[in-house]
C-alpha cells in the first residue's frame, strides 16, 4: 500500500524551512500559522492561552525607535505596534465580490486592484474581554469604546478580495500611524 506524509506535517516542516530552520515565535508566519491552528479548534473561545495575546504597547514603557505605533483616531490611545500586523497577499480585487452583485458602474470606477483598508493583526491583550466566548464580533477602543474594526474566529473578507481567517480587523480610517524620528538628543512623534 502507498503510504502518504500527514498534510499538516509538512505544513510545519514548510514553515520551519521558511524559518530559516529556527522556530521564531516573532515571526508573522509563525503567528499566523498558530492563530489558523488555534482557530480551528475552537468551538467556543472560553480560555484562550495567554501567549496568543500580542502585549499591550501601554504596558510597555519604551518602543523600538524602528517601531510603528497605531492609535485610536479618536482618543490618541496607543492599540497595537507594526510588528503585531500579520500581512496577507493580495487578493482579486472587485472580482472576488461577485457574490454581492456588483454593478458594471462600481467595476469601472475601480482600478481592479483595490488596496486593503484594513489592518489585520494579532488579537492584542487589551481585546481578551471581547474575545472570550464569543466566534465573532465588534472591537471597540478600550478607552472610548469608539468601534475600531471586527474580529471573526471563522476569518473575514479583506476589501482587497483575500479572505484572512481567523481575522482581527481594525479599519485603517478609525487609527493614527505614529513614527518616533530622531531629532538631535531629543525623540518627537509624527503622525
Amino acid at each position: 500500500p502507498r503510504r502518504r506524509v500527514n498534510p499538516g506535517f509538512l505544513r510545519q516542516l514548510q514553515l520551519y524551512e521558511a524559518m530559516g530552520c529556527t522556530v521564531d515565535s516573532s515571526s508573522i508566519l509563525y503567528k499566523r500559522y498558530r492563530l489558523e491552528m488555534l482557530s480551528e479548534r475552537l468551538s467556543e473561545p472560553q480560555d484562550l492561552p495567554r501567549e496568543v495575546f500580542a502585549v499591550d504597547p501601554t504596558s510597555v514603557c519604551q518602543t523600538p525607535n524602528t517601531e510603528v505605533l497605531y492609535r485610536c483616531r479618536k482618543c490618541r490611545r496607543t492599540l497595537f505596534r507594526s510588528s503585531s500586523i500579520l500581512s496577507h497577499t493580495e487578493g482579486s480585487g472587485p472580482a472576488a465580490f461577485a457574490h454581492k452583485r456588483i454593478t458594471d458602474s462600481t467595476r469601472i470606477c475601480g482600478s481592479g486592484h483595490e488596496k486593503c483598508t484594513s489592518y489585520f493583526i494579532e488579537p492584542v491583550q487589551w481585546m481578551e474581554p471581547a474575545l472570550l466566548g464569543v466566534m465573532e464580533g465588534q472591537l471597540l477602543c478600550p478607552k472610548c469604546t469608539s468601534k475600531l474594526g471586527s474580529f471573526s474566529w471563522k476569518g473575514e473578507q479583506c476589501s482587497c478580495g483575500r479572505w484572512v481567517t481567523p481575522a482581527f480587523q481594525i479599519h485603517k480610517s478609525r487609527v493614527d500611524e505614529v513614527r518616533t524620528l530622531p531629532l538631535g538628543n531629543f525623540q518627537t512623534a509624527k503622525t
